[in-house]
């Protein structure tokens, strides 16, 4: 039995991760591994609470795996699997969702959005998934959840749906605690530069995505908004948009915003974005080839999945086991 606390994360099966996840997050998983057990499920049966083009569904995880690999996460190391191949996640729901009451998800702040975002499509599965998503935490007893800000309410709903389970039937779940990661760059939409870059914003133009290719990476940052001023300074406050660029330069170059002020000296914003765009390309490019190599050997990521299926099956199951036997099915 690995002596490794257990981290649990889920990826939206939606394309392209942004310049923003890879600097904010995916650079610093690969080192985990060596810290944590890593469990990463490409949540393909999240993303069906809002209609899916079926075509691009199956396409996507692969691009999410290649991705993820091309980041530098071992799939020796780290087990990457798809959702809706480790049947659990679905068993475990229904049971959940019989532990989870009706105003704990009617006050979830996640449901009043998305429902306000799809008023035609206000279904079951978008009111109910907290309870999938706490299967998905409590079948591989993690003891930690990477999440940001907006996800924390469904760490405590899953905490409260755990502590009212083992208050019924002993101790069964491990409480799961949000992973708070070391310091990642917080990096900020080239459009609206008081904003975190999403995909959700991609329509401005202010997003950069890890497969975008050098021509439109070097246009999005050649339009990047600044401000009414000259000087190359470092001031979050009042000047976001020329801070945004200096953070970004900093992370891809290892340079500290001291240099860069004094690398800029006397120079436009001009200099400044072609500089960054530049360094983003380079920063990008051997995981966009590594990527794609990747993408052109299906083979291998079915295995890939195949293997992680199997591995989070087996801490899966045992969890379904122990939670079936506890309610009184017959096992």
């Amino acid at each position: 039995m690995s002596e490794k606390k257990v981290i649990l994360s889920g990826i939206q099966p939606s394309g392209s991760p942004t310049l923003g996840s890879y600097l904010g997050a995916l650079k610093n998983w690969a080192l985990m591994a060596e810290e944590y057990e890593c469990f990463y499920s490409i949540v393909d049966m999240h993303a069906i609470t809002a209609r899916q083009d079926p075509a691009e569904l199956r396409k996507t995880p692969f691009l999410q795996l290649a991705l993820l690999i091309a980041c530098g996460i071992d799939p020796e190391k780290s087990t990457i699997f798809i959702q809706s191949h480790v049947p659990a996640h679905a068993q475990l729901s229904w049971v959940l969702n019989c532990y989870t009451m009706y105003g704990e998800l009617s006050r979830m702040t996640q449901f009043k959005d998305k429902s306000s975002k799809n008023a035609d499509n206000i279904n079951a599965g978008l009111f109910t998934y907290p309870a999938l998503q706490a299967a998905d935490i409590l079948l591989y007893q993690a003891d930690y959840v990477p999440v940001g800000a907006d996800q924390k309410q469904h760490i405590e709903l899953t905490r409260d749906i755990a502590v009212r389970f083992n208050g019924i039937y002993g101790d069964v779940f491990k409480l799961p605690e949000p992973y708070i990661p070391k310091v990642g760059a917080r990096i900020m939409d080239l459009q609206n530069p008081t904003n975190k870059m999403s995909k959700s914003e991609i329509a401005d133009g202010g997003c950069v995505l890890i497969m975008d290719t050098p021509e439109d990476i070097k246009r999005s940052f050649k339009r990047a908004v600044t401000d009414s001023e000259t000087s190359v300074r470092y001031d979050i406050e009042n000047k976001p948009g020329v801070s945004n660029l200096i953070s970004i330069y900093s992370v891809c170059t290892g340079k500290t915003f001291d240099d860069i002020e004094r690398e800029f000296d006397g120079k436009g914003y001009g200099d400044l974005k072609a500089n960054v765009g530049e360094a983003v390309v380079e920063l990008l490019r051997p995981i966009r080839e590594r990527a794609t190599t990747l993408l052109a050997d299906k083979a291998y990521l079915e295995t890939v999945f195949k293997n992680g299926a199997e591995k989070a099956s087996y801490t899966a199951n045992k969890t379904l086991r122990k939670v079936y036997k506890k309610i009184g099915f017959v096992v």
